[in-house]
């Protein structure tokens, strides 16, 4: 693999994009721990939170409970979040970590191509949020906080947040 360090300092965070500025986030077909090939493009229309992790990451670790949340709190509104993992062992390391963690997203094992399609991911975790039509809103290298997840999420399934 292409991997890296876990990224815990300095986080880099790209505002989020105009829409007219977005370019559209590579296509890839993974299998999840069922053995189903999942592809990103099998989510258009539907805001998707695509997160490069690996199970020996502890930013990553802080992560997850975020997104199990947001998983299940922004669902029936149209978001999608889903897992790559980064490790090397594969599913003999990562099947275990789910089932622990209670991890309630869909979860594919990366491939070099992929963090090459995304840029190289460098450091984990790195976050992309892809907007309805299939294009990259922002992405987030290394751990950003809850809050401005939860915050692009309602942005881009256009949930007002006043008077909350």
């Amino acid at each position: 693999m292409l991997m890296t360090a876990c990224s815990a300092e300095r986080p880099v965070k790209a505002a989020m994009k105009a829409s007219k500025e977005r370019n559209p986030a590579p296509d890839f077909e993974l299998m999840d721990v069922t053995g189903k090939p999942v592809k990103l493009s099998d989510f258009k229309g539907k805001v998707v939170l695509l997160n490069f992790w690996a199970t020996w990451c502890g930013p990553c670790k802080v992560e997850i409970p975020w997104f199990i949340e947001f998983e299940q709190k922004y669902k029936d509104q149209g978001l999608v979040v889903l897992g790559v993992s980064m490790d090397e062992e594969g599913w003999a390391m990562v099947k275990p970590y789910l089932e622990s963690a209670k991890v309630n997203y869909r979860v594919v094992i990366g491939t070099d191509r992929v963090g090459t399609l995304y840029g190289g991911v460098e450091s984990l975790p790195t976050t992309f949020m892809i907007d309805r039509d299939g294009k990259i809103a922002s992405t987030h290298i290394g751990l950003v906080g809850k809050k401005e997840y939860s915050d692009e999420i309602n942005q881009l399934l256009g949930i007002s947040t006043a008077g909350l």
